[in-house]
């Protein structure tokens, strides 16, 4: 990809052939561990992080300029680190908005526009510090807060599209577990009831053997630019 560059700090932030502000930013998330809740839609036990902005009561996800020494998964979990200490691992690419800076509003040139990549993170690591937790706080929320409370319509829309992805996943995980115990099943030998009672003096006439599997399914853009 070619790209302007345009010199932040030590390094320079990428620009596209169309003088769009190249920027990442994820949807960090953990699943909540209930064995006991019996609830199938997943997205009553998603939480995902977000983030305040100075002087500001509604939130955002993590994200920031892509610079020139990354690649753009890597800008991604750098600012889930800097702007929410929080660590982990991509799980699904979001896709890509388009939206402009709340400093250049102007709908008539490409000045002040982003281009923004998002992606989901699963957080395997909660830090205590952080190099921007003088001016943001994280927040874990459930899905409906996090949509009430979204700052900006993008955000929403890439929040709909990490749904989408997580309830897919889920879907397929527990499918493949259902190939796996009936394959599992269908490869058992079979053995007679009298073979089995013969076999094991405990058993009578008033108890019988059954096999009992337990399943638990798991888990395995406008927006002002920094």
């Amino acid at each position: 990809m070619s790209s302007l560059e345009a010199r932040t700090g030590r390094h320079r932030q990428r620009y596209d052939d169309n003088n769009y502000r190249l920027v990442s930013g994820c949807i960090p998330y953990r699943l909540t561990k209930d064995e006991d809740d019996q609830n199938d839609d997943i997205e009553t036990r998603i939480e995902v992080v977000m983030v305040s902005s100075p002087n500001r009561t509604d939130l955002v996800f993590p994200k920031g300029g892509w610079e020139d020494d990354e690649t753009v998964e890597e800008a991604a979990c750098r600012e889930a680190l800097e702007e929410s200490g929080v660590k982990g691992k991509l799980t699904a690419d979001l896709g890509v908005w388009v939206f402009r800076s709340k400093s250049n509003q102007e709908l008539c040139c490409t000045e002040g526009s982003c281009k923004g990549y998002m992606f989901a993170l699963e957080v395997t690591e909660e830090l205590e510090t952080w190099p921007e937790q003088e001016n943001r706080y994280r927040k874990w929320l459930n899905i409906k807060d996090a949509f009430e409370l979204c700052r900006y319509e993008w955000m929403r829309k890439a929040l709909e599209v990490f749904l989408r992805f997580v309830r897919e996943d889920r879907k397929e995980e527990e499918d493949t577990v259902d190939a796996a115990e009936e394959e599992t099943v269908d490869d058992a030998p079979s053995v007679p009831t009298s073979d089995v009672v013969a076999e094991n003096p405990l058993c009578s006439s008033n108890c019988y053997l059954t096999n009992q599997s337990n399943r638990h399914g798991m888990l395995a853009i406008s927006d002002p630019c920094h």
